[in-house]
């Protein structure tokens, strides 16, 4: 199996579930699995742009790492951006629980993440000092 074509839901008791992709995989995910309450996505993307959108995960802290390619991860805080640049395969970051957080793609990049799905939310812009 390829990441970037079956996800893996992590459960609850530490067992896994596959799901194949499909354009609908996030409405699929949260039926299946209770609005995704107590669970973790383990997923593969690959990024040619930017993100476009800000993102938050109020259930937990989300691990992003770079496989190749190149990314500055924008996390938004109360006293302004913090930016980690991704530049090495294997370099990771995680964001913590609730932190607004987007990707500026420096070289086309291919990442892992596991993330806590419960309660994400998306935003296409974040006006500075929107954090809460």
């Amino acid at each position: 199996m390829k990441l970037t074509e079956t996800f893996a839901v992590l459960k609850p008791d530490m067992t896994i579930d596959t799901v194949a992709v499909s354009p609908t995989i996030y409405a699929q995910l949260d039926a299946a699995y209770n609005q995704f309450k107590s669970h973790a996505l383990i997923a593969m993307h690959a990024f040619d742009k930017d993100w476009g959108v800000w993102e938050r995960h109020p259930a937990g802290d989300e691990v992003v790492v770079l496989l190749s390619g190149a990314a500055d991860m924008r996390l938004r805080r109360a006293g302004g951006d913090d930016v980690v640049a991704l530049r090495e395969p294997g370099s990771y970051v995680v964001v913590p629980r609730g932190v607004w957080h987007t990707a500026e793609i420096t070289e086309r990049a291919q990442m892992l993440f596991i993330t806590p799905g419960e309660g994400t939310e998306n935003r296409e812009t974040l006006t500075p000092h929107a954090v809460a």
